[in-house]
């Protein structure tokens, strides 16, 4: 992108919030001068959150940057197992919950810490009698089930690398993950439960170990005798038997070096093969650890309901090493949002007094389009801070979020960061900044991000552009597993020792960032780049849409033609009335340029488990492409949907 061929972002947005002197005046960080401090000192800044964790041995230097490599806390000695649990075993949060279970079906599990590690040392026995060591590598496809999390922390008390497989990924998908690995064991279930379906894991495990590395695959009892699991006498062992065989004495903890490996996690990749991005013990857990404080405002007495599944990185953060590292309460949830009703996150809320809830902007606009009565069926007094992560939320769900979630008192904190980032990295700070519906805001301190034109000048106030860290963190990637060119080519390729994160921002009078996607998200008419969520906002803010995905197709004329998918909330319908309003509402908020030149109703988008919307798809079938992989949608029957309703409107 030169300077001529700059990004337009033409919606506006005025309204803002100031922190509530009550939560300013308690909030961990509520001093605006840490900012400046960690600006002007960012080694000796992230040395003082260093200091949170527990070192076996101090590390002699913060930082050796020789980009576009890092390594952080050289020769520091510690281990996140120890961090998350068992040093807080030793304290005043021996006895308090660490994690809080819910089932699907109603039933439910408490671990307080020195239970969560002894569970955690009978796993870790497990895998050493299994054979797995230090640096070996451990698949993991589970749903969200306490072993989920027990698994990964007995993989990082014995220094084995735990790569998590988002459980409703395809046997393919899993496959190639424990090749490009070469994981030794591979941890499963016999299956899990999802809107009142119970979906085979064990089936999916049984394909993808063919041919590959693993040795063993250690299979959990999630279902029972519904679940109907084929048993391999010479692979599978059962991790309830195994389990009672163990002994109850713990394990020593493995001395990590700061810059050893923690986890792999995959990126899940539109095109290509999907990257394997590596994270390390020390950096990693000062990022996480940092933020839960910081831009979560974590204080002992809270409850932290992440509603991410844990095989993507804002669950491995924030539901596992980031509270648990902090001696966090963390909640999880085996199910889906709608069973066996619409209120049941709401149900949750209010049975276990969540006090900081953290969820997806699409989560947000599903709840927009059932209708704020399921929220106002229940007690949600205790939430007072409410949290953003996935995509650019635009206002109006911002707005809805605010009434009715947080009943007008809760600060909302609109994250910004990537799998590769390992924590957040642009958002507010809840006992310091102003918000704005819909703005990111400002990077979290000790962050240098910045939006740079094609030339990788920064651009100014009211422009948009490429959105980059300029300085290395703590908890940034280290590499691609296997690949460390791919490493150099994906993120530092484009400007000299400066991270690219692929998506696209305005910056705007304030210096407020505000997220518009990604950049293959960016729709090209007449020369004009457009971001997609600016269009989307603007649609959504028609009080009978609920939700909204804009798309650009191929047009001889014009480049691209704007397609806009758009879903009703439940009492609204579908007219040649409200389809003119829509259009006129984008031509009124951002201008002539932006009319779409098709507006498609449908029930549902396309959407990943982590309710993400697959743009890609609705590009494809607006193209009348074949559509690609379609493994890891919720509901993968809405794509046939959307191609019949699409069809209908071109015939119109």
């Amino acid at each position: 992108m030169s300077n001529t061929d700059r990004l337009n972002t033409l919606l506006e947005e005025d309204r803002t919030f100031e922190p509530p002197e009550s939560f300013k005046a308690q909030a961990n960080f509520n001093d605006p001068s840490v900012y400046e401090r960690a600006a002007n000192d960012p080694e000796g800044y992230w040395a003082e959150q260093a200091e949170y964790l527990s070192w076996f041995k101090p590390y002699s230097e913060v930082l050796n940057w020789n980009p576009p490599h890092a390594e952080w806390f050289v020769d520091g000695k510690l281990n996140a197992a120890y961090n998350c649990v068992d040093r807080h075993r030793e304290g005043p949060n021996k006895n308090k919950a660490a994690i809080i279970w819910e089932g699907e079906q109603g039933n439910s599990q408490i671990f307080t810490y020195d239970m969560l590690g002894r569970e955690v040392d009978k796993a870790a026995h497990m895998l050493k009698q299994l054979g797995v060591n230090k640096g070996d590598r451990v698949a993991i496809y589970l749903p969200m089930i306490p072993e989920l999390p027990i698994s990964m922390l007995a993989c990082a008390k014995i220094g084995a690398i735990h790569s998590v497989v988002f459980a409703a990924y395809s046997a393919k998908a899993l496959n190639d993950r424990i090749t490009d690995t070469e994981a030794k064991l591979l941890i499963t279930s016999d299956g899990s439960r999802r809107s009142g379906k119970i979906l085979p894991l064990k089936d999916n495990a049984d394909k993808a170990v063919k041919d590959t590395t693993v040795e063993t695959t250690l299979v959990i009892n999630n279902i029972g005798p519904d679940a109907n699991t084929a048993w391999n006498k010479a692979l599978d062992v059962d991790w309830g038997t195994l389990k009672q065989k163990m002994p109850t004495t713990p394990l020593e903890h493995e001395e990590m070096d700061a810059e050893d490996p923690l986890f792999i996690l995959y990126t899940s990749g539109t095109t290509g093969k999907p990257k394997g991005i590596v994270h390390t013990t020390g950096g990693y857990l000062t990022g996480v650890n940092h933020s839960v404080r910081s831009i979560f405002d974590l204080k002992d007495e809270d409850v932290f309901w992440c509603t991410a599944d844990i095989g993507w990185v804002t669950g491995h953060s924030y539901s596992v090493y980031g509270p648990l590292s902090a001696g966090g309460t963390s909640v999880m949830y085996e199910g889906g949002p709608a069973y066996p009703e619409r209120d049941r996150f709401w149900d949750i809320v209010e049975k276990y007094g969540v006090t900081i809830f953290y969820t997806a902007p699409t989560s947000i606009r599903t709840f927009m389009k059932w209708g704020h009565e399921y929220v106002e069926k229940h007690d949600l007094s205790s939430l007072r801070l409410l949290g953003t992560v996935g995509e650019p939320i635009n206002p109006e769900a911002w707005m809805w979020y605010h009434k009715y979630v947080g009943g007008e008192k809760c600060p909302i904190v609109d994250t910004w960061w990537q799998t590769e980032n390992g924590s957040a990295m642009i958002a507010p700070l809840p006992g310091i900044t102003t918000t704005k519906p819909g703005s990111a805001t400002k990077p979290a301190p000790g962050i240098i991000a910045d939006i740079f034109d094609g030339e990788g000048n920064p651009v100014e106030p009211g422009n948009g552009g490429y959105l980059v860290i300029k300085q290395p963190w703590p908890s940034m990637l280290r590499t691609v597993w296997g690949d460390d060119q791919r490493f150099k080519d994906s993120y530092f390729g484009d400007y000299d020792g400066i991270y690219t994160s692929g998506d696209v921002a305005h910056k705007d009078k304030d210096g407020y960032i505000w997220i518009l996607g990604r950049d293959d998200d960016v729709i090209n008419v007449s020369g004009h780049r457009l971001g997609a969520s600016e269009l989307e906002s603007a649609i959504v803010s028609h009080d009978a849409v609920a939700e909204a995905a804009v798309i650009g197709r191929s047009d001889d004329i014009k480049g691209e033609a704007i397609t806009a998918f758009v879903t009703l909330k439940e009492r609204a319908q579908s007219s040649d009335e409200l389809h003119d309003e829509i259009v006129a509402q984008i031509v009124d908020q951002i201008g002539k340029i932006a009319r779409p030149d098709e507006v498609i109703f449908t029930a549902s988008l396309p959407k990943t488990s982590s309710a993400k919307i697959m743009r890609r798809l609705l590009r494809d079938i607006a193209e009348g492409k074949a559509v690609g992989d379609t493994s890891t949608l919720e509901d993968p029957s809405v794509v046939e949907d959307l191609k019949e309703k699409y069809a209908e409107a071109e015939e119109q």
